[in-house]
């Protein structure tokens, strides 16, 4: 992508013109969607993005700057604007937005679907949809599927004055449907999205037609649910997407993004109880094949498995290079950035609860009245405290510790560390579900995850 000898010559000019760290970033990414709806081809786009960004630190102020001009004139402008500056311009906010945008306009044609992108033909993929379109289409009730795949070939480079030089292809692909039933004037939606570190052998793991199909079951489920009741429960939340909650409320206090501005309830606990025993938390970035793995991170790190919270006892942050710095932490191979227009920040990578020992009957035992939160949707979190709300996409009434009536419309409210407290117990069939995190510096690929989860209450927004 760029040749050594020129990256020597940026990163040793940025050392001469006074900079303490200089780094250099690339990326070319090619990107394809295609999307079918009502058994028809809608959309068929690809398209091709390049760029580099140089970042420089002077003690612990970082200036950033980016470009689609990879020529030695184009990177050395970006460069001497910045040393010029020396802070002045370019600054970075704390979310990794800012710099200067030293992009040049692209000719016509350079995102032309001429760029290669696979072994396998458009109809081949036209008919991987066009089945997960049938497969949805299992009762009369289903009046419209929509169906779509996603393929992100990503070639990454990054270089600093430390020496390091690493490059990485990054291949992720995404299957999604999405099914809308309808009786009457009542309409209900159900949604399936897997999506792996692959190529099209995602097709393989996941079958179109029964991606299909559970984007359906679900639609159906939440036609015939009544509404959900409002009150304090014990909720048994489900496996993979339930892990957002914690994903959301509770990992992005552990990055040291908030830690280090001591805008997190959670910064300087390490070492301390701060969880229930049943809780390990775990931020991942080496499972193979996962959605949110790389072999390093956006600052040229080898990536790692970092355990955040062990049997209820804090015990690390996800930290980037300005967090270490502003911190003390040791990094963790967690700086991640949507792509060159952004300098890097601490960002989770594939986090989960850890199995634990229970059954998953034994969590609905004993549960008088309470939630099933089968598969959790969308929802809001407040940065530093945790609070938050999420909405159920498929839930059940706990009466008398069995899984009884659907329900729809159900709200879980509440404050990610008074949550993890309240954890009673921990599965031991951990499903991580992918996700994109659309936070500081950008947004990225991640997987969220954790078994079946009981926790002793949580206050539950509702309409009966």
């Amino acid at each position: 992508m760029l040749k050594p000898e020129l990256v020597e010559a940026v990163l040793a000019r940025a050392l001469k013109g006074g900079a303490d760290f200089a780094e250099v970033y690339a990326q070319r990414a090619k990107k394809r969607r295609m999307k079918v709806r009502q058994g028809a081809l809608e959309e068929a786009l690809s398209g091709l993005d390049y760029g580099a960004g140089v970042r420089l630190f002077f003690g612990t102020e970082v200036v950033y700057a980016y470009t689609n001009d990879l020529t030695q004139e184009g990177l050395m402008e970006a460069l001497e604007t910045l040393l010029r500056a020396k802070g002045a311009l370019g600054k970075v906010d704390e979310g990794g937005k800012g710099g200067l945008d030293f992009r040049k306009a692209a000719p016509k044609g350079l995102h032309a679907p001429k760029v290669p992108y696979g072994e396998k033909d458009k109809r081949y993929r036209l008919e991987r949809l066009l089945e997960a379109e049938a497969g949805a289409r299992i009762a009369p009730a289903i009046k419209q599927v929509e169906a779509s795949l996603l393929e992100w070939d990503e070639e990454v480079l990054v270089a600093n004055t430390e020496g390091v030089w690493a490059e990485e292809r990054r291949v992720r692909t995404r299957l999604f449907v999405l099914a809308v039933a309808q009786e009457g004037t009542e309409v209900q939606t159900g949604y399936s999205a897997p999506g792996k570190s692959v190529g099209l052998e995602l097709f393989d793991l996941y079958p179109p037609k029964a991606v299909g199909e559970k984007a359906a079951r679900q639609a159906l489920t939440n036609l015939k649910a009544r509404p959900a009741p409002a009150g304090t429960f014990p909720v048994v939340v489900g496996p993979g997407f339930g892990g957002v909650l914690f994903h959301e409320a509770v990992g992005h206090l552990l990055e040291t993004t908030s830690v280090a501005k001591k805008a997190s309830v959670l910064a300087d606990k390490l070492g301390e109880v701060v969880a229930s025993p049943a809780v390990t938390y775990i931020d991942d970035g080496t499972l193979p094949h996962a959605w949110g793995s790389t072999e390093m991170d956006d600052e040229g790190r080898p990536t790692e498995r970092t355990v955040l919270i062990e049997k209820g006892v804090l015990k690390s942050y996800m930290v980037d290079r300005l967090g270490h710095l502003l911190t003390g932490y040791p990094m963790t191979g967690s700086g991640r950035r949507q792509d060159y227009t952004f300098a890097p920040t601490s960002r989770m990578r594939n986090t989960f609860l850890a199995p634990g020992e229970a059954r998953v009957e034994d969590l609905f035992a004993g549960i008088e009245f309470g939630l099933y939160a089968k598969e959790m949707g969308g929802g809001q979190v407040k940065p530093g405290s945790g609070e938050y709300n999420f909405a159920v996409q498929e839930g059940y009434i706990i009466r008398n510790g069995r899984i009884e009536e659907p329900v729809r419309g159900a709200m879980l409210v509440g404050k990610g560390p008074e949550t993890l407290v309240r954890v009673v117990a921990v599965a031991q069939d951990l499903e991580n579900a992918p996700g994109m995190c659309g936070s500081l510096s950008g947004s990225i690929p991640v997987e969220v995850g954790q078994p079946h989860v009981l926790v002793s209450e949580i206050v539950v927004g509702g309409r009966a």
